[in-house]
């Protein structure tokens, strides 16, 4: 299994970059930030001197969006990039939350998401791609050029499209029953389409925090510090919920029960520990939804999800205890997972 580290590109900036130099040293193979400009520092840039500073850890937004740069900005940048340090890059992509509509715009629309991945990875693979009646090419990709695009998804619709189109799958959840139902439906997409499900890398995103035991206090600090994930997750919940009602079959309840008392999400805070948004959130989904407890907690969890398809786990590190976790993972998670 391939693990990931998950930031927010908050200042400074050399932080993040150490972080991630952090999370090199320590077995992690990809590094991945948020892409919402009003909210954080600019990751592409970012992304360079990581880059420059580490050997082998690929980056990439998790997520960016096709609504905030137009799409040979964004094939550019990721073409630039692999050009120069080699292909080590992802382009994660989904509607767009934070980015959207902090910027007072709506999440882009499937269909969208389906024409920019087009364009982005052709372009970014030194392929000819149409820009609404203009074909264009970037005519200094050399040969060998690689991006993978991999979707952000959590409705039927999406997780359709992520099956038929995307190179990856991300799931920004570790609830084993729910990851077993949405890499089903996505490998189901795939067979459908013609295509080896296999060929669609499965990336499930969560926050992790490691507990020096399974007391309640221990237990109880932990869930404070990645409850915010839950309010996060349940911007989108609520957005199917709107579309598909409470009780569709379409979208299973163990997903969406736990919103009815959300009431409202102010982005200032948003994928911080201490949202006061999030309180809505019970200890239940937190623990469903994340990796909390011991060492040995972390790693059942995560033979589990690799049981069922799981190629690469990617950290939030969104709380008071960064460097322990990338550390600790590094010295007892990673081995005993990959050993």
């Amino acid at each position: 299994m391939d693990f990931g580290l998950v930031l927010q590109t908050d200042p400074p900036a050399s932080r993040v970059i150490s972080l991630m130099k952090r999370a090199e040293r320590n077995g992690f193979t990809y590094g991945w930030t948020f892409d919402s400009a009003v909210l954080w520092q600019e990751p592409f840039v970012i992304y360079s001197q990581i880059l420059s500073q580490t050997t082998k850890l690929k980056v990439g937004p998790m997520v960016t969006n096709p609504g905030t740069r137009t799409w040979e900005v964004t094939a550019s940048t990721f073409a630039t990039l692999n050009d120069m340090f080699g292909n080590r890059t992802v382009c994660g992509i989904g509607r767009g939350d934070s980015a959207m509509r902090v910027a007072g715009r709506k999440p882009n629309t499937l269909a969208r998401i389906s024409e920019a991945m087009k364009v982005i990875r052709a372009l970014g693979r030194g392929e000819e791609a149409d820009l609404g009646g203009t074909a264009v090419r970037f005519p200094w990709i050399g040969p060998g050029a690689e991006l993978p695009v991999w979707m952000a998804a959590y409705g039927p619709k999406a997780l359709k499209m992520t099956g038929e189109e995307a190179d990856g799958f991300i799931l920004q959840l570790a609830d084993p029953y729910l990851t077993a139902y949405m890499v089903g439906a996505v490998r189901a997409a795939a067979v459908a389409a013609g295509r080896d499900p296999a060929d669609v890398t499965i990336c499930v995103a969560a926050p992790a925090y490691v507990t020096e035991d399974d007391s309640p206090a221990a237990l109880a600090h932990a869930r404070e510090q990645c409850r915010w994930f839950g309010g996060m997750v349940g911007n989108h919940v609520a957005d199917l919920v709107a579309r598909y009602g409470e009780h569709s079959a379409a979208v299973p309840e163990e997903l969406t029960d736990y919103i009815k008392a959300r009431e409202g999400y102010d982005y200032s805070h948003h994928g911080r520990s201490g949202n006061p948004d999030t309180q809505f959130v019970p200890d239940e989904i937190v623990d469903r939804f994340c990796l909390i407890g011991t060492v040995e907690q972390h790693v059942a969890k995560l033979d589990a999800l690799r049981a069922l398809g799981v190629d690469q786990f990617a950290l939030y590190a969104m709380h008071d205890a960064q460097e322990a976790v990338v550390e600790t993972y590094g010295s007892d998670v990673i081995p005993a997972v990959n050993g």
